[in-house]
């Protein structure tokens, strides 16, 4: 779905899962500190959303995700994965309650997945799932942002900013207003994103990854509610064992031009390029601080200590999940 804000001045469209919307308006940099400063929005307008109603909605959406939201109170933001029954996450998902509806915003082009899985799951339970992608468009604002909000619109507010899901008629007014700020393109929330360690699902994720190597215990499963589908995985993993892979931030060589595309393998920079493989880079980035920097998966028992080369790139690491 093409953003009609790739019509503004400027505007540079994205690719890979981002396309439709803008990777930036010109300069990725300004547009980083802009939202590091907590002014400026990100048109997010080319994610899926998809809305639960009904009475039973929350009792409902509990027995199938990793999250507690029983008895999630209205306004309330959280994230939630569905696991395959082996434990591998299949689904990430960004919701928050209105009282009535409850909102959730997910990966581009993963909505059809997830609406045909919750479907599956309805049975006898008073609840309405709809895809409501080319109805609403979701647009964050960074933490700190004092950006009006229009009335009647849900907002999902993190420690990481707010996610406005609007009214998909209404964004151009909203991109034409001036208590946000100007606009950021995804190349500068992404930047934020690896600086914060969050992993994003299809980028730090492949078919075998499970909650435990990303550090998805810690916001979007909650190890002490009932039964749900790869319980048993996550359980077993916590209680009796380690992942076999761990999620590193890495330090990218400066020096080098070009920065490792996704899924470009990790080795040790002591067997050089031709070395057997031990990883592979999720996401990476120009920061507008730290210089270039990325996201990668790398089995548990690489050294926290030893140098990596990112593709071609020698970079340092940073934990982020323990070993």
């Amino acid at each position: 779905m093409k953003s009609p804000l790739l019509s503004l001045p400027g505007a540079v469209p994205a690719e890979g899962p981002d396309e439709g919307v803008a990777a930036h308006y010109g300069d990725p940099f300004r547009e980083q500190r802009a939202l590091a400063a907590g002014t400026g929005f990100v048109d997010l307008s080319h994610r899926g959303v998809v809305t639960v109603t009904g009475e039973d909605r929350l009792g409902w959406l509990h027995l199938l995700l990793t999250q507690h939201v029983s008895e999630l109170p209205a306004g309330q933001a959280t994230e939630a994965l569905i696991l395959s029954p082996h434990g591998h996450i299949e689904h990430a998902l960004y919701l928050v309650d209105d009282g009535t509806t409850t909102w959730i915003h997910v990966e581009p082009g993963t909505q059809g997945g997830l609406l045909a899985y919750l479907e599956s799951m309805k049975f006898f339970y008073r609840v309405e799932t709809a895809d409501a992608t080319d109805r609403y468009a979701v647009v964050h604002l960074p933490a700190g942002s004092i950006a009006e909000v229009p009335g009647g619109t849900a907002v999902r507010e993190t420690a990481h900013g707010r996610d406005l899901f609007l009214p998909r008629e209404e964004l151009e007014a909203f991109a034409a207003g001036a208590s946000h700020g100007p606009p950021a393109g995804t190349l500068a929330l992404e930047a934020l994103r690896i600086e914060a360690h969050r992993p994003r699902f299809g980028l730090e994720t492949d078919h075998r990854t499970i909650p435990h190597e990303l550090g998805w215990l810690d916001s979007a499963v909650h190890l002490n509610k009932g039964c749900y589908r790869g319980q048993e995985t996550v359980a077993r993993v916590h209680n009796l064992g380690r992942p076999p892979r761990r999620l590193v931030f890495l330090h990218l060589d400066g020096s080098e031009v070009s920065l490792p595309g996704h899924g470009a393998p990790v080795r040790l920079a002591k067997d050089g390029p031709e070395g057997r493989q031990v990883g592979f880079v999720g996401s990476s980035a120009r920061h507008f601080e730290l210089g270039p920097i990325a996201l990668a998966v790398v089995k548990r028992n690489v050294p926290v200590d030893e140098v990596l080369l990112a593709d071609t790139v020698a970079a340092g690491q940073e934990v982020v999940v323990e070993p």
